[in-house]
């Protein structure tokens, strides 16, 4: 069985929904989670803070955030285990943060250590 991280994109990540829409939210993605932790398939993951983020560049060039160069931030991360790529789609396929206009989920194979 492969591990394959679930990557949250949003188009811009400066837009904050309402306290009573991020409830329902949170709600939804721990219900999605705990689908797949209850198959043994749920190794970890976090969401990532947009606030007080840094670019760090060749040279030592550090800037504030990626936002200002970039049109879409990654929201957070899951890594699943699955038998396929296509099982991994399956479960992107279900998470929440899907029913947010312009959002998708990258899903990709992690590199096994040898």
């Amino acid at each position: 069985m492969d591990e394959f991280m679930l990557i949250m994109r949003h188009p811009d990540g400066k837009k904050v929904a309402s306290p009573e829409q991020m409830q329902i939210w949170m709600k939804q993605t721990m219900d999605w989670i705990g689908g797949i932790a209850a198959q043994n398939k749920y190794v970890g993951g976090n969401g990532l803070v947009f606030d007080d983020s840094r670019v760090v560049k060749p040279k030592n060039v550090v800037t504030n955030g990626p936002f200002g160069e970039i049109a879409e931030t990654i929201g957070g991360y899951m890594i699943v285990r699955a038998e396929s790529i296509d099982e991994a789609v399956e479960f992107a396929k279900g998470c929440p943060v899907l029913q947010g206009e312009g959002n998708s989920m990258e899903v990709r194979k992690i590199a096994k250590r040898e």
